[in-house]
């Protein structure tokens, strides 16, 4: 599986076996992320147990990690924002809110906290752009963002998530999977293309979860966690700014539609591989 994987080189859709064969396997990383030893209980033992254990340990070993290398006034907040992740990421629009790491929390209180866990590369900042025009840097709006975690696994169990949850259905679940699989998405993409990601929102009408500039063009992105791809986001988009590819990524399969490229979830490492065979 993993060498026909590394062979996918063109956009066209993957026979329905490796399909399903990729999608139990990212089902399986989901659970566990990409933390060494977790990941290896995973593959060697697919002990549930003992991956939720390992992954709890790590979490442990950052909050000692708050203390020890930090003042004793900025080691509590830095705790407050991290813990503050599930319920950052549980609303809609995940914009961050300081009003949920804290009653009567203000910004200049919390700055530097936010600014540790970034350096520590616990957390990944997604700006919000004020207009998706070249450089994005140039048009940030530096205090409107959201924060997602360095790793998959280490949010869902700081979220006190089961692993069964990703097994069964469960309707109660169906909002925070989103999160969950922006999470994977911005991991992903953050290692392939080492530069920060912004977001686009027009009002209530239209958000964008990413944007990604890479040769002189913006891409959208928009993530959905399953099969259903219904919101009119990119359309909104694509209307206001005509751009030459929008990216989604889904639990569909791997498709071309004129400029809108769907990748499946378990693919997203290849996106930039991806980009550079598509026809635009």
């Amino acid at each position: 599986m993993h060498e026909y994987m590394h062979s996918i080189d063109k956009v066209e859709p993957l026979p329905q076996i490796f399909f399903d064969k990729l999608r139990e396997s990212f089902t399986a990383y989901s659970i566990c992320g990409g933390m060494p030893e977790p990941a290896t209980l995973m593959v060697d033992f697919n002990d549930m147990e003992r991956v939720d254990s390992a992954l709890q340990d790590i979490l442990n070993d950052y909050t000692l990690d708050f203390v020890k290398h930090t003042t004793p006034t900025l080691a509590p907040r830095i705790n407050y924002v991290w813990n503050s992740l599930p319920s950052q990421l549980a609303k809609e629009n995940r914009k961050f809110v300081y009003q949920l790491v804290r009653p009567g929390a203000r910004a200049r209180e919390y700055e530097d906290a936010i600014l540790w866990l970034e350096q520590a590369g616990l957390v990944n900042k997604v700006l919000l752009s004020k207009a998706p025009k070249l450089p994005l840097k140039a048009y940030d709006d530096l205090g409107t963002f959201k924060l997602y975690t360095l790793d998959l696994g280490l949010l869902r169990k700081l979220s006190e998530l089961d692993a069964s949850i990703l097994l069964l259905p469960t309707p109660a679940y169906t909002e925070y999977k989103g999160a969950l699989a922006e999470n994977y998405i911005l991991q992903s993409l953050t290692a392939q293309f080492q530069m920060p990601f912004r977001y686009w929102t027009s009002g209530n009408k239209a958000e964008v979860d990413f944007l990604l500039q890479y040769i002189n063009q913006i891409y959208p992105i928009e993530v959905k966690a399953d099969q259903n791809i219904q919101g009119k986001s990119l359309i909104q988009y694509e209307k206001l700014f005509q751009p030459a590819c929008r990216i989604r990524y889904s639990m569909l399969n791997l498709k071309q539609d004129g400029n809108l490229l769907n990748i499946p979830l378990f693919l997203a490492d290849k996106t930039r591989e991806l980009l550079g065979v598509i026809n635009v």
